[in-house]
């Protein structure tokens, strides 16, 4: 088989690029510039562009399939000669489901804990020696990719993202997979950019849930209202599951999950947490996993990078670095660090770098989303605001949004930086919150260093 990216060095697009690489296909690729690590990733496989750029002789009659990336535009002169050619244009999501349409698919959607709870079924699976595809939205420990596609495998793990697909495929990724056990984990309105209403964008799922296939399964957090008002769209002879936060125990030592009579220590901590690891538990159950071995590979699971990752730590202070950035994300990782700490201070700070939170009308949206910090902070770079074309925001408006006035914000990165250094982090646990790096910050090496003497 041979196939060709346009726009091959995204994260998802070049993880995808390897996986068919090693599968033995022919893989080519083109874009416009290509950054780490997907370059030397690329490289190492023998696939890296030889220039930056797009050459429309790259795309032949023998190309079995061209997937074409988000990062592209309609005028991309490669996809207009693949449309000229009538070849095989593929979405990232629809090649992912043409790879996997003869499997079990699991499919993880919802606005928060996707790729926590799709990390935790593929550690789960891993640990008991099963086979299968997967796709998720960070690069795992233990896992070279974010992608694998096996012809051995007769399961496969996706993280269902609601973004859209393609430049010619305005469709959510999610509705592409046609899970035959699809997993609900909560809604909360994101991407504002794309789905300027609450109703537009809870719409999306309600039309995830109508693509599960006959006989399939759905678990879904019962505690979500959003999901319980969705669940009429459900096909008929979908069984329907819900489920809430396992058992658990919180000590000062960390948490203890109860199933059955057995009790198992976690490493991991947070009420969302428990609520991910019951749809991974229910799922893997689905899959033929047992009790005893899901328990047994459960507890050695450490988490997803960036997901309430431990980044620094001294006898008195702890640095947590989270993905969190929309107002549930705030809210759920700010409680679950103050019920893992509660003796501790708690010293909150976030980038606002999407869209949706640069955004004047959506800041409302963050309303007392960090009040259980001890001290919270906010760092928005004017600059990012002005390269998304949003209307200017200001400190002020900020505050107002989180409604919040003792908040302190930034719009300095230096000014910022020397803000932490400043700060007396003595019997403290900072949370830093992120889909960004703060206008270039090395968000880990300078938790290490705040904590040196």
């Amino acid at each position: 088989m041979k196939v060709h990216f346009i726009a091959v060095g995204g994260s998802a697009m070049h993880n995808m690029a390897l996986a068919l690489h090693k599968k033995g296909y022919r893989v080519t690729g083109s874009d416009d510039e290509i950054f780490e690590p997907s370059r030397s990733r690329l490289q190492a496989a023998g696939i890296l562009p030889e220039q930056w750029g797009w050459f429309p002789e790259k795309i032949t009659p023998e190309l079995d399939a061209v997937v074409l990336g988000m990062h592209a535009r309609q005028d991309n002169p490669e996809l207009q000669r693949a449309l000229e050619l009538g070849l095989k244009i593929y979405s990232y999501p629809e090649y992912l489901y043409e790879q996997t349409k003869e499997k079990k698919r699991v499919i993880v959607g919802g606005s928060h804990g996707k790729t926590t709870t799709t990390s935790m079924i593929m550690h789960v699976l891993r640990h008991c020696g099963v086979a299968f595809d997967y796709m998720v939205g960070a690069l795992l420990e233990g896992f070279d990719t974010m992608v694998n596609l096996s012809p051995e495998s007769r399961i496969a793990v996706f993280e269902g993202d609601e973004y859209l697909s393609s430049p010619l495929d305005p469709r959510p990724k999610f509705h592409h997979y046609h899970p035959d056990i699809a997993i609900l984990t909560g809604i909360a309105w994101d991407h504002i950019n794309v789905f300027p209403t609450f109703e537009n964008y809870t719409e999306q799922f309600a039309l995830f849930l109508e693509q599960i296939t006959p006989g399939g399964t759905l678990l879904f957090f019962e505690g979500d209202e959003e999901i319980r008002r969705m669940l009429h769209r459900v096909p008929a002879g979908v069984r329907t599951v819900g489920y809430k936060e396992l058992p658990h125990t919180v000590t000062p030592e960390g948490i203890t999950l109860r199933v059955g009579t057995k009790e198992t220590p976690l490493r991991i901590f947070g009420r969302h947490n428990m609520q991910n690891l019951a749809a991974a538990y229910l799922a893997c159950r689905e899959l033929g996993v047992s009790d005893t071995a899901f328990l047994e590979a459960i507890s050695r699971y450490e988490g997803a990078s960036n997901r309430l990752q431990k980044i620094a730590e001294r006898e008195d202070c702890t640095v947590f670095l989270d993905f969190a950035h929309s107002p549930s994300k705030l809210k759920a990782t700010l409680s679950a660090v103050k019920e893992r700490f509660p003796k501790r201070r708690v010293m909150a700070v976030m980038e606002l770098h999407t869209f949706s939170s640069l955004n004047a009308d959506f800041l409302p949206q963050y309303k007392d989303c960090m009040q259980e910090a001890d001290e919270a902070a906010v760092y928005f770079n004017p600059e990012v605001v002005a390269h998304k074309k949003l209307p200017a925001i200001t400190p002020d408006a900020v505050k107002k949004g989180f409604n919040d006035t003792r908040l302190k914000t930034f719009t300095d990165r230096d000014q910022f930086i020397g803000y932490l250094k400043d700060s007396d982090l003595s019997d403290t646990v900072l949370l830093i919150m992120t889909s960004g790096n703060f206008s270039g910050i090395n968000i880990k090496e300078m938790a290490i260093n705040l904590l040196k003497p």
